[in-house]
């Protein structure tokens, strides 16, 4: 008898209340299909876990997260709240406990729901726990102070560590797809910053002679990336840049709603978290697209399966994603963001069905 996979439903604010659902429903569905045992654990965090046990991320909720394979994150509203010392953004401190130190963003392109780009299918591979971010880039103090009211600074952290580790994520994920790897920096400007990132790419490359390997200029690549995205395939970059790129990314291919992340590192979880933030201006509307968390999750059961050597998350993960394309080539199914006519609803029976054919 397998070992059932041990993941963790965090719903987090707004419309995440909506999608996450979405996305575990599906999950269960085709858990069932391909004879996979999971046991699901729900977990408090965001705003209602500030409302019920008085912190957005409880101790509870990180002990119980310690004993997971992983998670789904639902998107996190943290600009909206309260100023009180326990509500706090939860995205760097998850990543920084569990060193999930890359973020996995694939871009792929539809046709018929808004695209700019016809046959775009890349990933961007963001480094997740340095950079300019200050929430994650110092243990103790802040990366960002004033020591006047007329000036601020900002601390950029780049480690070798950091950049070595990053790019290997990318090198092996380039290996299982088309075997091409763009890193993306400004060594022109941030000579040591960006060249040290430079600097353990390139020595990363001698281990992988089978990977085609170039570098862009981050302007460069954000011109490129609007003009001819089909020319890249796996694209490493510091944490800041893939931050923006991914979201330039998501533009060409129909939005935010269209753009999942999985966040990996060299243990034994990894987190489904989408790159959209939560939209409270649509949140119980029911109109929200499920399709970036859904896609996470099928993305952390695709890297579950081939860790754990479960070939039936694989195969799950392969019918979701089938699934998942199909429904949205349905205008009828797929909601207004992609063109469609649909809601959040009539897309997660859109996967279910496309889960059972």
């Amino acid at each position: 008898m397998t070992t059932p996979l041990r993941i963790g439903i965090l719903d987090g604010d707004d419309i995440g209340h909506e999608i996450v659902p979405a996305s575990v429903e599906i999950a269960r569905a085709a858990a069932e299909l391909h004879g996979v045992a999971i046991a699901w654990q729900p977990l408090p965090i965001g705003a209602r876990a500030l409302e019920t046990h008085g912190h957005t991320l409880p101790p509870g909720t990180m002990d119980a997260l310690g004993t997971l394979d992983g998670w789904i994150l639902g998107p996190i509203g943290h600009r909206a709240y309260p100023k009180v010392p326990n509500a706090i953004n939860p995205h760097p401190i998850l990543r920084k406990e569990f060193n999930l130190f890359a973020n996995v963003r694939p871009t792929r392109s539809y046709p018929d729901i808004g695209c700019l780009h016809d046959n775009v299918d890349l990933v961007i591979v963001r480094e997740n726990n340095e950079g300019f971010q200050p929430d994650r880039n110092m243990v103790a103090g802040c990366g960002e102070f004033r020591p006047t009211d007329e000036v601020t600074l900002s601390v950029r952290v780049i480690t070798r560590t950091g950049s070595r580790r990053v790019a290997r994520a990318a090198f092996e994920l380039a290996r299982q797809r088309r075997r091409h790897l763009t890193y993306v920096h400004k060594d022109t400007v941030f000579k040591l910053g960006c060249g040290m990132f430079v600097e353990e790419c390139r020595k990363l490359a001698a281990d992988y002679p089978d990977v085609r390997v170039d570098d862009v200029i981050v302007d460069t690549f954000a011109m490129r990336l609007v003009r001819d995205p089909q020319s890249f395939d796996v694209v490493v970059t510091t944490n800041m840049f893939g931050d923006i790129l991914s979201d330039e990314a998501a533009g060409l291919v129909g939005g935010l709603g269209m753009a999942p992340g999985l966040c990996i590192g060299d243990g034994d979880v990894a987190m489904a978290q989408a790159t959209h933030g939560s939209a409270p201006d649509i949140a119980g509307r029911g109109i929200a697209n499920p399709y970036a968390m859904i896609e996470s999750t099928r993305m952390l059961f695709e890297w579950l399966g081939h860790s754990r050597g479960n070939a039936a998350a694989v195969r799950m993960a392969q019918a979701m994603s089938a699934a998942t394309t199909a429904a949205v080539g349905d205008a009828q199914a797929r909601t207004g963001d992609i063109r469609g006519r649909g809601n959040t609803a009539s897309f997660t029976q859109a996967v279910l069905r496309g889960l059972r054919k």
